[in-house]
Formats: structure tokens, C-alpha cells, sequence
């Protein structure tokens, strides 16, 4: 069977992909200006109307969106279709308690699924496949992307969700997993387990489809080895749909951006100047066929390049790399986003300077997450139970707003080492 779920569409000629492109970008432009108060005004503001959008070519003349934009907007003022058309919606966190909120229509699921499945298909998916999805379901995008990518490619699909490791390899083995989709540091966690077990001559698994965070080369290759797969790397974002914006194929040097939904360009983020193809800087996506939510110049914050360079699965669809960093100061924890202006709205509501460190580690491939609070002389004890107690009532505000465990450290004040006056606010020890 073919490596492609849609060879029409993933291997068509540039010439092709740019007629696509300069149509629907046009198209949606027009929606967006019609449908979308919010949007009209910024370009407006901008001096810029559909009029002068006639190609890909004038893509640059158009604003950006920011995450900002979507918390201004919120919940509704960016959908651009009514209310009565949309049938789903996914979230994710946002920099401060209010959420990212995407919607879509049954048309943009449709089209949702069909990237996942070209990822599916591109890690060797067939109809006769076991695909094992635990990614996280409900408002997180991971679990009903992949389940519905794996649908359309025939796969009978395993919705097992997060978590209860036991359940997970009793299905993994009674009912023969050939492809796992999860985040890299489940999988490492998964693939312990089942060694630890002596499970490894019992499990099936070919391939794995892993996401939502950063990941090594190293970590890769690790997997790969225990489990006795192929692990490729799959891309998105909530706001522009979630996992399939780009996918990974056999040659993992990178993931093909879907490019008849997307159009990626990467920015100066000092200057927002395009840059051009090769140079390192960052991501920027127009969604070009989304109905209910139809961003234009999205400013992921991911940096990264992307290469036209010929690649060897015969796709032709523009790849990026592995994201390398951000533009700005949010990390990625158990494919969870943490900014750390979301804890220090914890720590400043309950009376804590805003005096703290973020400390990231990854231990045994699953990462942690500590934050060390300065006390103040108000709140200063050297009782152990006071300060027990204060740990505990900030570990459960944190998990509150975060969404995930983070472990709490109440120090001594001015403990906490300053850098030129200014406290270090992330440490980062995950080699990634």
C-alpha cells in the first residue's frame, strides 16, 4: 500500500500547491473581512482591505494575530461563522486564567482528521492497523485528533486517553498495538514499564506518533530501541487546529507542513520582516480552508526553519524543523503550555512577592516542574508544619491554573540568586 493517504494532495507540483494557496488565501481573506468584526478593524488599522490580497505574494501586507488577540477576543469574537454551524470546540491554557478557545464546524473536523491521517499513513498506517491513542481527550486537542485521523485511515482505534498505565499495556497487548500515539515522555515512560514487566516480546507495536512536546534526538533513538519502533514527530497547535498542521515521514528531517490548509512563514520576531527560506526565526501560519475559525498570521512563538530542499518520500509539501526555542517565555511541560505569568498571578494573589524560580527538569523522560517562592518577613516561619501547609494550599492553587502537579519549595527571603538586580526566572535542565 502506498505511503500516502492522499497522493494527489501530498505530492503535488509546487506550481499546484501555489494555485491552491493564492485561491483560498484570497477566499478566506474576503471571509474573514466579511464575518469577522475584529479582524476587519486591525486591518483597517493597517490600511489593507481584500482588494489588495490578490496572491500568497501579498500575504506580508496583511496584520498578525497574537495570542493576546485571541484573550481580547474572547470567547466569540473571532469565529466567523454563527454560533449554529459549529459543532465542537478544543482548548487550551491560556497566559492567565482565560483559556485558548477554537471552534470548528463539521467541515473543519473533517479536514482536522484528514491530517492526522496523512500523518497516520505516513508512519506506515493501514486499515489494518491497532492504533493506540493516549493522548489526553476532552479539550485537549492530541486524543480527538489522532482518534479521528486514525478513523479515516480504517484503523481499528484504541481511545485509551491518558494515564492507568496498566490498563494501557493490558490493551496494548490483548488487543496487539501496532501504532502508539502519545507524548515522547509517556512513551519513554510506557516503554520502562513494559521492560520492567518482561512484557517486550508480547507487544506488536511497529510505530509511534509523538507530540505536544519537545523531544531529543537521543529520546528518539532511546524509544525507538525499547520498544522496537519508528517514532515520528507530529506539530500543531490548538488555535490553528491541533496535531497534523505537520507531520514527520520516513526521513525525519523535519515535518511536512499541509500546506493546501496552512501557509507557513517564518519572521524576523524583533521586526516581523519575512524571512527568507533556510533562515532561522519564527513560525508564523494562515489557515486557508478552517470555517468556524479562520486565523491569518498566527504568531506560534516557535522558532524554527523551513526547507524546500527535495525529500526522499517523494512528498512536496514544505517541512520545518523541530521547534528550537521560543520567542517568548512560555515552556512546554507534559505537552501542557506553563507561562510563568500564570504563576505569578498564584503566588501574587496569595501574597507572595513576585520573587521565584522556575525549575524544569526531566527525570527518567518524564519532566518535573518545582517552584521555589521566596517568603516574605510577614510570612517568614521556621515551623515545619506553617510551612507544610503553605507548600500544600500553593501546590493545589498551582495545579488549579496550570492544569499539572508542579512540587513547591517555600525558601528563606532573599534566598533566591539575583542576576544584575533581577531574579533568574527559569531554569531549564532538560537537554532537549
Amino acid at each position: 500500500m502506498s505511503n500516502y493517504y492522499q497522493p494527489e494532495i501530498e505530492t503535488a507540483s509546487h506550481e499546484q500547491i501555489r494555485k491552491w494557496q493564492d485561491e483560498r488565501l484570497v477566499k478566506q481573506v474576503k471571509n474573514v473581512w466579511d464575518n469577522v468584526p475584529y479582524y476587519r478593524k486591525k486591518m483597517e488599522e493597517k490600511g489593507v482591505t481584500p482588494d489588495d490580497i490578490k496572491s500568497v505574494d501579498d500575504l506580508y501586507k496583511l496584520p498578525f494575530l497574537t495570542k493576546d488577540d485571541l484573550r481580547e477576543a474572547y470567547p466569540y469574537g473571532l469565529m466567523a461563522r454563527p454560533l449554529k454551524d459549529c459543532v465542537r470546540i478544543q482548548s487550551t491554557s491560556g497566559t492567565t486564567g482565560r483559556r485558548v478557545v477554537a471552534f470548528y464546524t463539521q467541515h473543519d473536523i473533517d479536514l482536522w482528521d484528514e491530517c492526522c491521517a496523512r500523518a497516520i499513513v505516513a508512519a506506515g498506517g493501514t486499515n489494518e492497523d491497532v492504533c493506540h491513542v493516549c493522548y489526553g481527550y476532552g479539550l485537549f486537542t492530541g486524543g480527538p485528533g489522532l482518534n479521528g485521523g486514525s478513523h479515516k485511515v480504517g484503523c481499528l482505534t484504541l481511545p485509551m486517553s491518558s494515564g492507568n498505565t496498566d490498563r494501557q499495556l493490558q490493551f496494548m497487548t490483548d488487543l496487539g498495538s501496532t501504532i502508539l500515539c502519545c507524548t515522547p515522555s509517556y512513551a519513554a515512560y510506557l516503554a520502562e514499564s513494559i521492560i520492567e514487566r518482561g512484557l517486550r516480546d508480547k507487544i506488536k507495536l511497529k510505530a509511534g506518533i509523538f507530540g505536544a512536546e519537545a523531544w531529543s534526538e537521543n529520546m528518539r533513538r532511546d524509544i525507538e530501541e525499547k520498544l522496537g519502533i519508528k517514532a515520528y514527530d507530529i506539530y500543531g497547535l490548538t488555535e490553528i487546529s491541533g496535531p497534523g498542521v505537520s507531520f514527520e515521514c520516513s526521513e525525519q528531517t523535519g515535518m511536512h507542513i499541509n500546506e493546501d490548509h496552512f501557509i507557513a512563514e517564518i519572521i524576523n520576531p524583533e521586526t516581523g520582516e519575512v524571512l527568507p527560506e533556510g533562515e532561522k526565526g519564527e513560525l508564523v501560519f494562515t489557515s486557508i480552508t478552517k470555517e468556524a475559525f479562520p486565523l491569518l498570521r498566527y504568531r506560534t512563538r516557535d522558532i524554527c526553519v523551513l526547507t524546500r530542499k527535495p525529500c526522499s518520500c517523494g512528498r512536496t509539501h514544505v517541512k520545518m524543523s523541530k521547534p528550537m526555542g521560543r520567542s517568548d517565555d512560555m515552556l512546554i511541560i507534559k505537552g501542557v503550555n506553563v507561562f510563568p505569568s500564570q504563576i505569578e498571578t498564584v503566588l501574587l494573589e496569595r501574597g507572595y512577592p513576585a520573587n521565584y524560580q522556575i525549575i524544569v527538569d526531566r527525570v527518567n523522560n518524564s519532566d518535573t516542574l518545582e517552584v521555589q517562592v521566596e517568603m516574605t518577613a510577614e510570612n517568614f516561619s521556621d515551623s515545619l508544619s506553617k510551612i507544610n501547609e503553605m507548600e500544600k494550599n500553593l501546590v493545589s492553587a498551582l495545579k488549579s491554573m496550570l492544569g499539572i502537579y508542579a512540587k513547591v519549595k517555600l525558601v528563606a527571603p532573599k534566598t533566591i540568586a539575583r542576576s544584575e538586580g533581577k531574579a533568574v526566572r527559569i531554569i531549564d535542565n532538560r537537554k532537549i
